[in-house]
């Protein structure tokens, strides 16, 4: 089974060719760093049209190098949301104009679900049910993954994600873009205990996530600390909620196989090592994607079209992009910023 993947749901504009037994023959990215570097975040307009641009070649490239035809595809995956809407749009109606032209099913791919299947492209081993922290720029859930296109929502973030607050600390501090891997290599030079910084909702008996506080928080002290102080404190805070969120979800994912994490914060290292940690003290196996797969990739979207496409499930041409698309539709709405379920 060979399977062609699109992403384009932020910034990252992305063509995969990957088969139903974990081959990623061919993986092309374009990024588009330099464009957003002047604005300190993500435009979505640029980003729209950098898409447009980058996205046609991509494809031709990612064929050329599986040294494959469109022909040969069994199925054309593209991203058809959450994220920025007109990136969404340029990629899915992509898909659906390639998937008409070659007469092949479209597989119109969640990209939180790319997410959460990704551990399962780099690791066969894995197998449902399983518990994951999917945590990213826009999204931070909890989540037990009992199946493709199965997820019970056990917890996520009534205001910002982490990815977000990571993002928003390092334009605090003027850090530069993209803002998460700016913390961490700051962090590295700074101590975590220098600066008291809160801990939004630790051991709360509500299950969820929140990271307003401490992005407000961090605004407070930008002219009492040095920035590298800043950031290895504010990773630490991110750290210890993540942990104890994750902790608590635990208790409720009897049966669950491993803890798995996911999304680009997953790339974090001060983040894998303390999640690895917590596994171990639980007796539970841990799973984490390489670093390339933990951030906004085709392959990802190539490998959930190649399960969902194994399992039976294709998507007429006229589905829509979303900029909302929840994995569990059914999950209780929570305070605060819920439509990020």
């Amino acid at each position: 089974m060979l399977i062609l993947g699109l992403e384009s749901s932020c910034d990252e504009t992305a063509a995969a060719i990957v088969t139903g037994d974990r081959r990623v023959l061919s993986h092309r990215l374009a990024g588009q760093e330099s464009d957003h570097r002047p604005f300190g975040g993500v435009v979505p307009e640029i980003a729209a049209r950098a898409h447009v641009e980058a996205l046609e070649p991509l494809v031709q490239a990612a064929l050329a190098d599986a040294g494959v035809t469109l022909a040969d595809v069994d199925a054309v995956a593209a991203t058809a949301g959450p994220g920025l809407i007109g990136g969404v749009m340029v990629g899915l109606v992509t898909g659906k104009a390639l998937a008409h032209a070659a007469g092949k099913p479209l597989v119109a791919v969640n990209h939180l679900e790319g997410h959460a299947l990704s551990p399962r492209l780099a690791d066969p081993d894995l197998e449902f049910p399983y518990l994951l922290l999917l945590v990213s720029g826009g999204h931070c859930q909890l989540l037990l993954v009992e199946g493709v296109g199965r997820y019970r929502r056990l917890a996520t973030t009534i205001d910002d994600a982490a990815g977000e607050a990571f993002d928003k600390t390092a334009k605090l501090l003027g850090l530069g873009f993209p803002g998460g891997p700016a913390v961490e290599r700051a962090a590295l030079k700074g101590s975590p205990a220098a600066v008291p910084l809160p801990r939004p909702l630790l051991r709360s008996p509500e299950p969820h996530f929140s990271f307003a506080g401490l992005k407000a928080a961090v605004a407070r002290v930008i002219h009492d600390y040095s920035p590298e102080d800043i950031a290895a404190s504010f990773q630490a805070a991110v750290v210890d909620c993540l942990l104890d969120r994750t902790r608590r979800a635990m208790a409720q994912a009897s049966g669950a196989t491993a803890l798995v994490v996911a999304g680009g914060v997953a790339a974090n290292a001060a983040v894998r090592d303390a999640l690895s940690r917590l596994a171990s003290e639980s007796d539970m196996r841990f799973v984490a994607p390489p670093l390339w797969l933990c951030t906004d990739n085709a392959a990802m979207i190539a490998w959930a079209g190649a399960e969902r496409f194994a399992a039976g499930l294709t998507d007429p041409l006229d589905i829509p992009a979303r900029a909302r698309w929840p994995l569990d539709p059914t999950a209780a709405a929570v305070r605060g910023a819920g439509v990020k379920a």
